[in-house]
């Protein structure tokens, strides 16, 4: 078994992953050929009683009924033992993450609690470039050692239909505030994932790579004006922890903030990426399959 290589894996994450290895191979022996750690561990922002584990699980080819089956009995015995951290992530074929990840058919995908069986989350651009760049490996050849789809172009134009799509309409329940979603924003939660979330989208359109959380925040404090300081400041305390109360003490003006940036970086990341499709439509386009390293990143 690899040990993660030169990047500093915290030890819930070296446990939990020791603990699922032995358990699928156990259950399905010989089926899990590697093993990649991808978000919050990979791109140095693991936050304890914050972060999820994030992992890619390769195949040789899809997963039988029957090894799905032992593959969630696997999870089952891990969660059982830790019961947080989440472990979650994809399971994919070599072949799958050769080509581009918006052809992958569903495969088994863990979130939290359950495995589901077939389902098309995680299977997406950002996934593919994290694992080929940024990517952990606890089994299985080093990233950059096998081939993985990272088109610069399909990169960005998923980036901005994600902006277009799921944010778009996250930001549209959180504007109604009887809902869910909208006395969710009223929370700590609302500015760490919507601030947060849509900045690191905004990086990853205008310079190619992709970054954690708290790196996104560092971002968009150097990235737009003065006016939208508060609202990032305090998406990155929460963030870090920090027990700060200069902070925010009204949680309506605190979501009022948070959505009039998200409406400010959507539409500034849409100005971009209009400006670099003409750009790429004029020179003939970019793009190509990575094999690790940063291919494309400014």
């Amino acid at each position: 078994m690899c040990d993660g290589g030169d990047r500093p894996v915290p030890e819930m994450a070296r446990d939990i992953v020791g603990a699922y290895l032995s358990a699928v191979d156990e259950e399905a022996p010989g089926l899990v050929e590697g093993l990649y750690l991808t978000g919050s561990v990979a791109l140095g922002d693991f936050r304890p009683g914050a972060s999820d584990i994030d992992f890619v699980a390769v195949t040789a080819a899809k997963p039988t009924d029957e090894q799905i089956a032992a593959v969630r009995r696997a999870h089952d015995r891990v969660s059982a033992r830790y019961r947080r951290p989440f472990f979650d992530g994809p399971y994919v074929t070599w072949d799958e993450l050769a080509g581009d990840p918006l052809s992958a058919a569903p495969g088994p995908y863990r979130h939290r609690d359950r495995l589901a069986a077939s389902s098309r989350d995680e299977r997406h651009p950002v996934t593919w470039h994290t694992l080929t760049r940024y990517g952990t490996a606890f089994r299985g050849p080093l990233p950059g050692e096998f081939p993985v789809h990272a088109d610069d172009a399909g990169l960005r134009a998923w980036t901005l239909g994600n902006l277009d799509t799921y944010w778009r309409s996250w930001r549209a329940r959180a504007g109604r505030l009887p809902s869910p979603t909208g006395l969710a924003c009223l929370s700590s939660f609302g500015p760490v994932w919507a601030v947060l979330g849509v900045s690191r989208l905004h990086h990853t359109l205008v310079t190619g790579a992709i970054i954690s959380k708290a790196a996104a925040g560092d971002y968009a404090r150097d990235r737009f004006d003065v006016r939208w300081h508060p609202i990032v400041a305090e998406a990155l305390r929460i963030r870090r922890g920090g027990t700060d109360p200069r902070g925010y003490r009204d949680p309506l003006r605190r979501r009022r903030d948070t959505l009039a940036f998200m409406d400010h970086v959507i539409e500034d990341a849409h100005g971009f990426g209009e400006h670099q499709t003409g750009e790429a439509d004029e020179t003939g386009g970019t793009g190509g399959t990575g094999r690790g390293g940063d291919p494309g990143l400014a």
